[in-house]
């Protein structure tokens, strides 16, 4: 028993070092991010500034990389298009619009400037035409120093938002987002183009009163309309076969529902009374430390739907949530749902249930085969 407690109290310790080590490597990751960050800034500002002012055109940020390249061929990430990119990144997040927007729904911590001076080295004869001042010196550039919101996630992440998104309030939430859910550059494209942002803040009236109720923030967190592309369905399936495909792939299936989300458990067993019954899915929500149990659709939502879900809450809720786990959340997954249908449905449900629709992208098989036709003429017309 002794012995028990001396390996127990080991592993604390062990675990402790290793928390130590992970809190240093984050904040490495995040000082390394910064800085790359700020070289994008001041680069992206110092080439602006000279576009605007037409002493630079398009040609000079050619030679500016080539030059770079070239002298020093140990510094990547500096082709024409990246110095583009990084001028707008500059002047898009620079701008009053950006940063009144970021203050409106933040506040001005998000904006507070990064104050960093850059030091401009004694330009050879041969790089008169990309740098120009006479002598070196110290000066603090650009004059707009990069707001603090910027930090939140990477510079690849940035040049996706900014390249793909149009308002900048929907630039301002992907920020957000990408850091809450720690995306990397491939899962925030599909997010993007899954239109995360209509998902998660359109008005919802797909969710119970019991589910606002207990969780105000839930509109936050869940999305109305799921997309399952990577599974290829066709038009008719059957239940078991989307279920096991969203099992077969749940990686993909948690990124659409939010990474807070720890799959448990397929047809998860309710054993009531002298019955068994069976979850569709059953996950754990880390955030909210909550279960929720989504059950799957290959058919329009029908009222009905929603007394079979509630009635599993309640048997997750008695036999299977912890003490320490707040009430078990309910999602009803289908490909269609009357607006009007569903707000009559859960207008009274005091259940935390909601219902969500999967939309499937699929292209004909005839449009399949038009678009490899036209693309193996594109190879047919070069020769």
């Amino acid at each position: 028993m002794e012995n028990n407690k001396i390996i127990i109290s080991m592993e604390q310790q062990f675990g402790e070092v290793i928390d130590i080590i992970l809190q240093h490597k984050g904040r490495a990751s995040r000082a390394v991010n910064n800085e790359l960050l700020l070289t994008a800034w001041h680069v992206g500002g110092y080439v602006s500034a000279k576009l605007k002012s037409e002493e630079w055109g398009s040609k000079v940020v050619t030679q500016l990389s080539e030059y770079i390249r070239s002298q020093r061929p140990d510094i990547k990430g500096y082709s024409r298009r990246s110095i583009y990119n990084m001028v707008m990144f500059y002047d898009e997040y620079s701008s009053e619009t950006f940063n009144a927007t970021v203050e409106k729904y933040l506040n001005s911590e998000f904006v507070q400037p990064r104050t960093a001076q850059i030091e401009i080295s004694q330009p050879t004869q041969e790089t008169t035409i990309i740098v120009q001042p006479e002598t070196a010196q110290i000066i603090q550039f650009p004059s707009i120093q990069m707001p603090k919101i910027l930090e939140l996630t990477t510079l690849t992440n940035h040049i996706e938002i900014l390249s793909r998104c149009k308002s900048t309030e929907e630039r301002m939430f992907y920020i957000l987002y990408a850091n809450k859910e720690h995306l990397i550059k491939r899962e925030l494209q599909r997010c993007i183009s899954n239109q995360t942002y209509t998902a998660l803040l359109s008005s919802k009236d797909n969710m119970s009163k019991g589910l606002l109720n207990a969780y105000p923030n839930a509109q936050m967190m869940f999305k109305d309309t799921l997309f399952i592309d990577f599974l290829n369905l066709p038009k008719k399936h059957s239940e078991a076969k989307l279920r096991n495909g969203l099992v077969e792939h749940m990686k993909q299936f948690m990124l659409e529902l939010g990474k807070d989300f720890i799959f448990m458990d397929q047809e998860y067993r309710l054993n009531i009374g002298a019955s068994t019954f069976k979850a569709d899915l059953l996950f754990f929500h880390r955030g909210l430390q909550a279960l929720v149990a989504v059950e799957l659709k290959k058919t329009k939502f029908h009222p009905r739907d929603l007394g079979q879900l509630e009635f599993y809450l309640e048997a997750l809720d008695r036999d299977v949530k912890r003490s320490n786990e707040n009430p078990s959340i309910g999602i009803i997954l289908c490909p269609e749902a009357d607006k009007v249908v569903v707000e009559y449905a859960m207008s009274r449900s005091m259940s935390p249930t909601m219902i969500a629709e999967y939309k499937r992208i699929l292209i004909p098989q005839e449009r399949m085969q038009q678009q490899l036709n036209e693309f193996c003429n594109l190879f047919l017309d070069k020769d």
